[in-house]
């Protein structure tokens, strides 16, 4: 495991040495607001998984490099999980105790894995377009926040852009639609949005799972050229991304009827393909590129000084881009706590999960953030932990992405619902008691 600053060193030493260092550091380390960085820098999903960690270790240097969150700095520390579940686990016992005030988990199997511990530690989980999709609701999933969308909310925007292609949701009845999905939790978590539009919608529904890491799918894509779908939705992560649109090539299904989650809609998922994959399409949860200030920002405050993570060719692709975006949103929800409980000072948990809770970004605060252009604006409260459920689709022109004008909304007509059943099983299998909904101070 590699240390990424001076201060994680110092924390180190302080838990060794423990008195035998001067009051002094033990002072300033204790004025640094500690970020654990659970990542994925090795193993077949190292393609996805590095520009994503990059990016989100980058913001972290743009902000201590222009004066920190109201004069804090952060101190961060990598773990690698492999995007294994007990890894991951690891990581965050491990890191726990070092003052983590909040967790991206960066796999939904982790995820499900830290969801019972969160509460216990008091320690936000940030979920970012992943995770558990009834977590939305914060009644009962206090800890947990799947900010800017879920597996559910991204489903069903797929379901509306096909309804608009074929003319109107009334068109859908009788059309098949395949889901290749990776057979992990991750790949799972769409079904029953997608069984529940399937029986709103009258069309039929194939479930076609890919063992992990997804290397080998031919069995996979020989239901799909027995069955030829109208559709096919890809819920793929890493090299399953790219063996699929190579499937999809050999076996003749067009790439202008495949649609992908956010998580299949990167560079390194379509760059080995090329051409080939021309016409395939995914969800774009952020805009990307090298326009944006705070992209601009950190070429000049981190890159031009020689302090980047990764290539400076790297800056401004789709995943590292989210990268960014999921560190912005944890160091405003510090900053937002800040306000709060005193400016200046290093937040905890339970502090920082209340500032999770009143994020309140709206398009001026994200332009002066610099992320004009990049996202929508986002609003959280006690009972809605996602705070914008908005996505795009882009078309993959043979070369580079381009992202159509056009947002989609999820339909909270048809989520909500199945966020309250679930959030209520669950509740009951854990025998946890729903905050009421007057309450937002607890």
């Amino acid at each position: 495991m590699k240390l990424k600053s001076l201060a994680v060193t110092a924390a180190l030493a302080a838990s060794t040495l423990g008195a035998m260092l001067a009051p002094s550091l033990v002072q300033a380390q204790a004025k640094e607001q500690f970020f654990p960085l659970l990542v994925y820098r090795t193993g077949p999903y190292a393609p996805n998984g590095t520009p994503w960690a990059n990016g989100k270790q980058d913001y972290i240097k743009l902000i201590n490099a222009t004066g920190g969150i109201n004069g804090v700095k952060i101190s961060y520390e990598e773990c690698e999980t492999g995007y294994a579940t007990d890894k991951g686990v690891e990581c965050y016992e491990r890191l726990k105790g070092k003052g983590a005030s909040l967790i991206d988990p960066q796999a939904t199997g982790i995820t499900f894995a830290l969801t019972d511990k969160a509460p216990v530690d008091k320690i936000p989980l940030i979920t970012l377009g992943y995770g558990l999709s009834a977590s939305q609701d914060g009644n009962v999933f206090k800890w947990n926040f799947p900010l800017m969308g879920s597996y559910w909310t991204a489903a069903d925007i797929l379901i509306q852009h096909i309804a608009k292609k074929e003319g109107g949701a009334d068109k859908l009845k009788g059309k098949k639609i395949a889901l290749v999905y990776h057979d992990s939790p991750f790949g799972k978590e769409p079904i029953p949005l997608l069984q529940e539009r399937a029986k709103m919608n009258g069309f039929e529904l194939s479930l076609i799972p890919v063992a992990a890491p997804g290397i080998e799918q031919k069995s996979a894509w020989l239901q799909v050229r027995q069955s030829r779908p109208d559709y096919v939705l890809l819920w793929g992560w890493g090299v399953m991304n790219s063996t699929a649109l190579k499937e999809a090539v050999a076996t003749g299904y067009p790439r202008e009827k495949m649609y992908g989650v956010w998580w299949a809609g990167a560079e390194p998922d379509v760059k080995d393909v090329g051409a080939n994959a021309k016409g395939y399409n995914a969800l774009a949860l952020n805009g990307s590129g090298t326009q944006p200030k705070v992209i601009q920002d950190i070429l000049k405050n981190v890159h031009d000084k020689g302090q980047g993570t990764g290539p400076k060719d790297e800056v401004g692709s789709v995943l590292y881009t989210r990268g960014v975006i999921i560190q912005m949103l944890g160091v405003e929800a510090v900053r937002r706590a800040q306000e709060r409980f005193g400016k200046g000072k290093v937040m905890t948990g339970e502090q920082v999960r209340w500032g999770l809770e009143n994020l309140a970004l709206d398009q001026k605060k994200l332009d002066a953030l610099g992320f004009a252009g990049v996202m929508r604006p986002i609003s959280t409260s006690c009972q809605d932990h996602m705070g914008s459920t908005w996505a795009r689709i882009e078309t993959w022109d043979g070369s580079k992405w381009n992202i159509a004008p056009e947002w989609y909304e999820a339909d909270e007509q048809i989520i909500k619902p199945m966020v309250k059943v679930a959030g209520e099983k669950y509740a009951g299998e854990k025998k946890l008691t729903r905050r009421d909904v007057a309450d937002c101070s607890s």
